[in-house]
């Protein structure tokens, strides 16, 4: 019997990255295909859906062409995803504009607001399982309704990034569970917390049908398959956001277990078969499990700093053929600081910050600089901020 496949997608904030593994685990290929992040105004960050469903189907070509794997032998394709995308669909299914991401902070107000229909922040995380902010689902929704009337008005539901990749590959309209989580999820009766929806001032008829991460959401269109290279009818499944996959990659899926996370962000998340409330920008969301939640702490920009030093202090070697790798070269020079960096200090906070204060204003800086600091002691103070921030987040 031949060997059988699984084609899995991580769509990040910086690109795609597609592996192809068998059924005991083993990767047999893999490749990445990037695409921008567009910031139209301060505080703001928006992505074409088109790139992600581009990058989706280029390298699920590319890891059939590297394995030599016919496309007969993949049993299924899966996404892991970024959480908080907004992608309104209009009603004959398509964009009505860019997506808002994530890392899209224009929305303090709407949450203010919101939450003082609840009596405060706390009375909100007590129903909803944390606190909001700028930056999450419900206040940027309202945001397009008070904003772009006529995106909320021609909208017939609105997808995440995983919703609208399963849309692009099955034809079906669907919301994952641990992606719900951002929208406002009841953890308990695993569905949409309609009333407090509709009270907010959004339509639940907007939100689509929800399926587990474990589901099977449909199979390739006949369309989705001749892009990927695949056949026809391939099951597509339910799959999850990034922050609840992460956990089952890490291995950390019993009762509190936890996982550190560090990518374009980071976090620290625990497995809990509870539904606590979130305090200091913690969360408590749906996990891929479907019996269990998922604590999860967020800083909004880790690998964010590495990237953003990188781009402003090591141009040159970038630039440089014969440096493969900028980030081994800035590890190494790393080492040339003693810890500490000479009383440098760098607060990671390059675009708001979620735990452990939540704050879409804040920004990052650098604390005693002085005349004998050099481009190395700026680098040091980055990875300790990160480390720092990450040590902050566990000890709450």
């Amino acid at each position: 019997m031949d060997s059988q496949y699984i084609i899995a997608h991580d769509v990040g904030t910086g690109g795609n990255k597609a592996v192809l593994v068998d059924t005991e685990g083993n990767i047999h290929a893999s490749a990445f295909q990037p695409y921008p992040v567009h910031y139209p105004r301060p505080n703001w960050a928006e992505q074409e859906p088109e790139d992600w469903w581009q990058a989706v189907a280029a390298t699920t070509r590319q890891v059939l062409e590297q394995s030599g794997v016919a496309p007969r032998d993949v049993l299924a394709m899966v996404y892991t995803t970024q959480m908080l995308g907004i992608v309104p669909m209009d009603r004959n299914e398509q964009p009505l504009r860019r997506a808002i991401i994530w890392l899209d902070g224009r929305a303090p107000e709407q949450a203010e607001r919101i939450m003082r229909k609840f009596l405060g922040k706390r009375v909100f995380a007590l129903i909803a399982g944390a606190e909001l902010s700028g930056k999450d689902g419900l206040p940027k929704l309202l945001w397009l309704k008070e904003n772009e009337p006529e995106v909320y008005e021609g909208m017939a539901c609105f997808l995440d990034v995983n919703g609208y990749l399963t849309y692009r590959a099955t034809g079906r309209t669907v919301f994952e569970w641990s992606c719900a989580s951002a929208f406002g999820l009841d953890l308990k009766k695993k569905d949409w917390l309609r009333s407090i929806i509709r009270y907010v001032g959004l339509d639940p008829e907007k939100f689509p049908p929800l399926v587990r991460s474990i589901d099977r959401a449909g199979g390739l269109t006949a369309e989705a398959a001749r892009e990927c290279g695949l056949l026809e009818g391939t099951p597509v499944f339910g799959g999850g956001g990034d922050v609840p996959i992460a956990a089952v990659g890490s291995g950390a899926v019993g009762e509190g277990e936890g996982h550190i996370y560090l990518g374009t962000s980071g976090w620290v998340g625990v497995v809990t078969e509870k539904t606590p409330t979130g305090r200091h920008g913690v969360a408590c969301i749906h996990s891929a499990d479907p019996d269990k939640a998922l604590l999860l702490a967020e800083m909004e920009t880790a690998g964010a700093c590495l990237k953003w030093i990188a781009d402003q202090f090591y141009r040159h070697e970038q630039a440089d053929p014969a440096i493969p790798n900028v980030y081994a070269l800035m590890d190494r020079d790393v080492e040339s600081i003693p810890p500490g960096s000479d009383f440098l200090v760098c607060t990671p906070w390059m675009y708001g910050e979620r735990a452990p204060i939540a704050d879409t204003w804040v920004r990052s800086t650098f604390f005693n600089i002085s005349a004998d600091h050099t481009r190395e002691h700026l680098l040091r103070a980055v990875y300790e901020g990160v480390a720092y921030n990450l040590r902050w987040i566990v000890e709450i």
